[in-house]
């Protein structure tokens, strides 16, 4: 499905990564349009593999996770990424009025018309709190500038969740990536420490074999697939 140019876009994603897994190639489709792409990532990404959080001990990994956002944020064409080192999936345990405000005080600095967030299914429970705190961020009030909202699938998230236990991911939105995937590749090896081995989910082949994929569903060579939450034309 075609892209309206010249939009400001807000891609808002729980961890470094999660933006490229979930629309690298649809970041790049913006910008290679003209399009205005600004990321947020809300968690840090590495202090739940601790018993208790402590940020001063893994200093230097999230000290070059942040570098790997920026460098895959400008392989993609992003005007910038900004990364707000919460808690990593530990969302929950925050107050979700308090993250709420916090994608509330983005939204109204970039005035995004189009907005990108994870699955409402996820199983990651960052994941799905943050889908519950930009819907009603961007909540459609008289005036609101978000016109666009849609949901993205995650590859070691999405389709880990057993059916039946959440809202499944039923793509209705799909983005040609064919003239995209390799800028996309080339952003998930900057998160070359997240990535994982075949056949894990979350490695290099298992996520071009999902955009072969989702391609394949739309007679293209490479898409990525969202679901629509609304639109206003």
């Amino acid at each position: 499905m075609a892209l309206a140019s010249k939009k400001k876009v807000l891609v808002i994603a729980a961890h470094p990564d999660d933006e490229v897994l979930g629309c690298g190639g649809t970041i790049t489709r913006h910008a290679d349009s003209g399009d205005q792409v600004q990321i947020l990532i809300v968690a840090e990404g590495s202090t739940s593999r601790q018993q208790e959080r402590d940020r001063a001990q893994v200093r230097n990994e999230l000290s070059a996770l942040a570098q790997a956002a920026q460098t895959a944020g400008s392989i993609l064409g992003a005007a910038g990424v900004d990364l707000l080192d919460l808690p990593d999936n530990r969302l929950d345990s925050l107050d979700r009025l308090d993250l709420i405000k916090r994608i509330e005080e983005c939204v109204e600095r970039h005035q995004p018309d189009c907005v990108y967030v994870h699955h409402a299914g996820d199983v990651n429970v960052d994941h799905r709190r943050l889908h519950e705190a930009v819907v009603t961020a961007c909540r459609p009030t008289p005036g609101h500038v978000v016109k666009r909202l849609l949901s993205f699938e995650v590859a070691s998230s999405t389709e880990w969740q057993p059916p039946g236990s959440a809202q499944a991911f039923q793509p209705n939105w799909f983005v040609d990536i064919s003239d995209q995937w390799e800028r996309k590749r080339e952003a998930l090896l900057a998160y070359a420490t997240e990535m994982r081995n075949w056949p894990h989910a979350r490695s290099l082949d298992a996520v071009e074999h999902l955009a072969r994929w989702r391609g394949a569903q739309v007679g293209v060579e490479a898409a990525e697939a969202f679901f629509l939450l609304r639109q206003l034309v």
